[in-house]
């Protein structure tokens, strides 16, 4: 398996935000949560855990968002 773009989830206090998602992108976050469970050891139970690493990894690696934030 190759490796993939996220680590261990840290535990952080957590502000709630609700969204909805389509029941393909549900059921690619679970597949995703089983496949880094199976890498890291981690057991994920909630897979919408995922949303914000993955969030926080595609803000820093868009250069795009990088150019514009230091601008302002």
């Amino acid at each position: 398996m190759s490796k993939l773009k996220l680590g261990a989830i840290a535990e952080e206090k957590p502000v709630r935000v609700t969204i909805e998602v389509p029941a393909t992108v549900h059921r690619d976050l679970v597949a995703y949560a089983e496949a880094l469970s199976q890498e890291t050891g981690q057991s994920i139970s909630e897979p919408s855990k995922l949303v914000v690493p993955m969030i926080q990894r595609f803000m820093a690696t868009d250069r795009g968002f990088a150019r514009a934030r230091r601008k302002n």
